[in-house]
């Protein structure tokens, strides 16, 4: 029984990862109002696009040279080489969601917007979808990559006593590093990402209004 409740975790977030993509194809398939509207709308969506494929060049590096740091020194006792695997899932986890959420976000902006010329009601639902994505796509990544390595390092490693459990879990850490890290380089250079963007545009307005 334990087992079996085990296995379905993972299948629990792939529920969560099938009715992210299915809200994302709904917001897709909105409005987005006028032709002026979906211009300034794929100029904003190819900026953020172009700040995360940079981003995430450079994190890639990190991720790297992090994971081969905790693969060298996993204590062979309490630990396994396989902490540097789990970190790099959990940074991929991180970065997928990031894109997705990117991704739907720069959708939904311009289709809210349009969604609000007829009624608020509408404007909601749409904005409320957009959020539905990234808040499930986050969770469904996380479910799933934590059951996954549980399975596997419980296979691996087995659940028959407490040193074994703590082995299993200290193995496990290495998911959250990789995606609290990933998600902490992303917010600190998002923010300075925006207020860039935030002063560029200030300034050219005005230098156009003279």
């Amino acid at each position: 029984m334990g087992q079996t409740l085990m296995m379905a975790i993972p299948v629990f977030g792939v529920i969560a990862l099938l009715f992210t993509f299915w809200k994302s194809g709904w917001v897709s398939k909105q409005d987005e109002g006028t032709e002026k509207m979906a211009k300034i709308a794929k100029h904003i969506s190819d900026g953020a696009m172009s700040f995360l494929k940079a981003e995430y060049k450079v994190l890639a590096i990190f991720v790297v040279i992090v994971a081969l740091i905790l693969g060298l020194t996993a204590a062979s006792d309490t630990s396994s080489p396989l902490v540097a695997f789990s970190f790099v899932l959990g940074a991929i986890c991180s970065a997928l969601a990031g894109f997705i959420g990117m991704k739907v976000a720069t959708k939904a902006n311009v289709r809210t917007t349009a969604a609000a010329r007829t009624s608020l009601g509408k404007a909601l639902e749409v904005a409320f979808a957009g959020g539905a994505v990234m808040g499930l796509g986050v969770v469904g990544l996380g479910v799933f990559g934590l059951g996954l390595l549980f399975l596997l390092f419980s296979s691996q490693f087995g659940l028959d006593n407490i040193d074994q459990v703590t082995r299993v879990i200290t193995v496990l850490t290495g998911f959250s590093f990789g995606a609290s890290s990933i998600a902490l380089f992303a917010r600190v250079g998002g923010g300075i990402y925006t207020k860039a963007a935030d002063v560029g545009a200030d300034l050219v307005g005005k230098v156009e209004a003279g």
